[in-house]
């Protein structure tokens, strides 16, 4: 990705945002709630079971050869609970694991901080969650399960309640003390940057929306509830959401992580049970956006920044647009987005991505990310896509790439701790003489943590001479439970262990359980490499802290260490080529990169390390946070002046005044739906109407206006359509044929050589498609072809595989200068470099050849007027607009017909009628 110029980077860090109030929505609040509950053991003790009366039989007249006993049966064994004997007690290297904050309204979190399970986590004094999880494997169940438990209810049969819980672990919440904590769910490298932000000024107001990220059922029509909420919003700046545990397990524990994290991921679900999860739980997904988007409009004033994160709110966007349709909305996916042909597989795909076009600015973490969200609404929701955004009827969406970082500050801060020192110094002494290799990840199928450690197996037993001489430490920390997965990774533990370990020496040191921060920091400052085997990830900070963590300020230790990265993370897009980069699926290539780490010398190491530091102290936490905003703010403002409701009115009087005033005036307009209705591409009108003609001719015949009108159209239908006016100008198919006022001759813009050459590969792909869309046809002119499906009966279909068409195009035939454009029941292809835009420069340029400057006109045209309808007439507005910015024509008037977004200066809503009643009125003032 190509870094920010020093201009840019300087606009974004003096970008000031006081005069305006942000409000961050992130699933998860960067605070949550620890319950301090009563010491008393005795809400864990059961009740005594009621004292049985027994009753002996008298046997003793009867004889018998076994000995004489109580023949009354026990008691029944008393159920005990042994929470307390098995509860993890107070963890100091847990808690530990948060870093040490700046105040006490810091933030500061890890930057990856591997979450446990919602609902699940052991670190705080929560409630447990009501939810009944998870749903029926079939859909069609899930009504007779309620039914049936409904039933069961009316004739009094108690049913055992989920997970434990009872009504006495309830209320004890209700009325237990309680602090607020930072949370151990969430972004923590979102955390850093706004803290990284707050720390220098960027940011002075600010709001959090999210969740608590925990349970909180057991608090509905509490005192405790509400005094949560005040105190959160009125010390921590947050607004918390609260949702029914059972609404946000469906949300965040199914459909987020069993739908959407492994499809955004490559990893579409292929168990049983994920079709019956994604109908059960999308309604849940919908509801939570939807309370999300409640309390934000709620709370909103105008001014305030919106700014959406991650994939757990995708609907967001377009859920506040439509309460607030002014509002300035930017959303960010932290993780990666795939390409169209996995995301398809979704079945509500359209509505994820109208949910997400919602906003303002949808930014990305590598270009790679940009260009499969840019082509998959392409594909899918049959829009144009271009290298900048998303053209909607409406108005245009802003997509960017750009890398979120570490915050350096923070982190060498904490490096700072004593109890990094003492880690340091430990594990100097346990691991002396051993080369490290160190690894940090989550123990799930995304992670590459199996594929990691077969390539070490690998390279254990390809070098043989580097046993007893180096150890892999892999901490795998679980956040769901993936017991396959877990017996794989353990069995290639064990083999690796039993295979090389002695009394003195073990190869793998695997710990299934996070560790503390300082050991964190420790494990990446005494490493000699880093290994990520990532098989898809959005951007890796672990080894953004690592590179940091590497250079050198611990004398004695190591520095400069080697770094070996996935070349599918977002990582290895920043670090342009300097880490040791690997496919996790080829053991061979990485094994030979452990090697290639190990042996590496002081010199290439420190050359490398240098260019990657560098890196990432350039695309920091908080050069994200302050880029992003900036460049909302622009893209807000230039939508918003777009916007038709911020375009004025054509005033034919203002008009006037400057058609007097000039002498040299160069008339440019649209054709079909600005000076005539559109016709249909079967009956090609051969005569224009008689209103058109009268109303070019009396323009024309004023010998200081110079007229041109432009059209799709191939040149001899032009020809025939103004063969009754002369001295017309003509553009034919969108600039790639030039008619100069005056003259009879066509001039061809481009090489028809080159394009017959694209026409002929692209009508073979066009071909294909038509063939599996009935009604389709195709259209094939001079330099474009059309791909028309407004015949078809199933429009649906044929949409989907105009869309199909279109990406298939663009992604084949890019070398080629050509792009699809899907347009309405239609999609057309047409040179890059030829346009609309590039025959009006070709013209003015012709009129300053012509028309040398006189006395009275500096420049050879000081009127000039563009009037379009389309999109592809945008182009020539900006065109337009600028010679008149920079001066080079005195007046100039951009007018677009319709109420769609423009650049055009000014706008006419009465049609085509409205075009030809200004031009009339002008014609009369000469």
């Amino acid at each position: 990705m190509a870094k920010s110029s020093p201009d840019q980077l300087a606009i974004a860090e003096k970008a000031p945002q006081a005069a305006r109030s942000l409000r961050e929505a992130p699933a998860f609040l960067p605070n949550t709630i620890n319950f301090t509950l009563p010491t008393s053991t005795s809400r864990h003790r059961r009740p005594n079971p009621p004292t049985r009366r027994t009753t002996k039989i008298d046997t003793s007249e009867k004889p018998s050869l076994f000995t004489q006993r109580d023949i009354t049966p026990p008691h029944t064994p008393t159920e005990r609970d042994h929470d307390e004997f098995f509860a993890l007690k107070d963890n100091l290297d847990l808690r530990g694991h948060f870093p040490k904050q700046e105040g006490p309204r810091s933030t500061i979190a890890p930057s990856d901080p591997h979450s446990p399970a919602w609902g699940s986590g052991k670190l705080f004094t929560q409630p447990r969650s009501r939810a009944s999880s998870p749903p029926p494997a079939d859909i069609l169940k899930h009504n007779k399960t309620a039914e049936k438990a409904v039933a069961l209810g009316r004739a009094g049969v108690r049913q055992p309640q989920v997970g434990g819980r009872s009504d006495s672990h309830d209320r004890v919440f209700a009325h237990a003390d309680w602090t607020v904590v930072p949370a151990d769910q969430g972004n923590g490298g979102l955390r850093n940057a706004v803290q990284a932000a707050v720390r220098n000024g960027k940011l002075n107001d600010k709001i959090w929306v999210g969740t608590l990220g925990m349970p909180t059922d057991v608090l509905e029509d509490t005192q405790q509830k509400q005094d949560i909420e005040d105190r959160m919003a009125t010390e921590y700046d947050a607004l918390t959401v609260f949702c029914k545990d059972s609404d946000f397990d469906g949300h965040y524990t199914h459909y987020c992580k069993q739908i959407l994290w492994p499809v955004f991921h490559y990893q579409i679900p292929d168990n049983p049970k994920s079709k019956a999860y994604e109908d059960h739980s999308w309604i849940y997904y919908v509801k939570v956006n939807q309370a999300f988007a409640d309390k934000i409009v709620k709370n909103w004033k105008r001014g305030d920044v919106i700014w959406i994160h991650d994939y757990h709110l995708l609907l967001l966007p377009s859920m506040i647009r439509k309460k607030l349709p002014d509002a300035k909305i930017g959303f960010f996916l932290h993780v990666a987005f795939p390409s169209s042909e996995v995301f398809r597989c979704l079945a509500v795909r359209k509505e994820l991505l109208e949910g997400m076009l919602g906003a303002n600015l949808i930014g990305f973490q590598i270009h790679e990310y940009a260009r499969h969200f840019l082509q998959t609404c392409s594909r899918l929701l049959c829009v144009e896509a271009t290298n900048d955004g998303v053209q909607l009827e409406d108005r245009f969406v802003d997509v960017i790439d750009l890398a979120i970082g570490i915050d350096p500050v923070a982190l060498d801060m904490n490096r700072a701790d004593p109890d990094v020192a003492q880690w340091l110094n430990t594990m100097q002494d346990r691991y002396r003489g051993k080369k490290l290799i160190v690894a940090r990840d989550k123990l799930d199928y995304v992670r590459g943590v199996r594929q990691k450690l077969l390539a070490y197996e690998l390279f254990l037993n390809k070098y043989p001479e580097w046993r007893d001489h180096v150890v892999m430490i892999q901490v795998a920390t679980s956040t769901t439970e993936q017991a396959e997965l877990d017996a794989t990774v353990s069995d290639i533990v064990t083999r690796v262990n039993s295979s090389w370990a002695n009394l003195a020496y073990q190869p793998l040191v695997y710990l299934k359980q996070d560790i503390s921060y300082a050991q964190y920091l420790a494990l990446l400052t005494v490493a000699d490499a880093l290994m990520i085997a990532s098989q898809r990830e959005g951007m890796n900070l672990t080894c953004h802290e690592y590179l940091f963590c590497q250079d050198g300020k611990f004398e004695g230790h190591n520095k400069f260490g080697s770094l070996i990265l996935s070349e599918f993370t977002g990582s290895a897009s920043v670090f342009g080529g300097n880490e040791l980069s690997v496919n996790p699926w080829d053991y061979q290539q990485c094994a030979e990169a452990i090697k290639t780490a190990l042996e590496m010398d002081d010199g290439e190491k420190k050359m490398r390390w240098g260019k990657l530091y560098e890196a990432v102290m350039h695309h920091t936490a908080e050069h994200w946070f302050t880029a992003f905003l900036t460049r909302l703010d622009k893209v807000y403002e230039e939508q918003s002046r777009r916007d038709t409701t911020s375009v004025p009115r054509l005033s034919i009087n203002a008009l006037g005044a400057s058609y007097r005033k000039s002498e040299r005036r160069l008339f440019i307009l649209d054709y079909e739906g600005t000076l005539a209705s559109w016709g249909s591409p079967h009956d090609i009108i051969l005569t224009s109407p008689q209103r058109t003609l009268d109303v070019l001719n009396d323009i024309v015949s004023d010998e200081r206006n110079t007229v041109y009108v432009m059209s799709g159209r191939q040149p001899e239908e032009l020809d025939r359509l103004f063969k009754r006016v002369p001295g017309l100008g003509l553009i034919a198919e969108n600039g790639c044929f030039l008619k100069e006022y005056g003259s009879s001759t066509w001039t061809e813009m481009a090489d028809p050589e080159a394009m017959n050459a694209w026409q002929e590969s692209v009508e073979g792909i066009m071909q294909y498609y038509h063939e599996r869309t009935p009604g389709s046809w195709i259209e094939r002119r001079h330099c474009s072809l059309i791909f028309h499906y407004k015949s078809c009966e199933d429009q649906e279909s044929a949409a989907r595989q105009a869309g199909d068409c279109a990406s298939h195009i663009n992604d084949a035939c890019e070398e080629q200068r050509v792009k699809a454009i899907p347009i309405e029941n239609a999609v057309i292809v047409a040179p890059i470099d030829w346009s609309k835009g590039t025959a009006a420069m070709k013209i003015f340029e012709g009129l300053e050849k012509n028309m040398a400057p006189s006395s009275t006109n500096a420049s050879p045209v000081d009127f000039l007027t563009v009037i379009g309808d389309d999109r592809d007439d945008e182009v020539i507005f900006r065109w337009a607009n600028t010679l008149g910015n920079q001066k080079v024509v005195q007046y100039v008037t951009t007018v677009s017909l319709g109420s769609r977004n423009t650049e055009a200066g000014y706008t006419l809503t009465q049609g085509v009628t409205g075009v030809l009643t200004v031009l009339q009125k002008l014609a009369q003032l000469s």
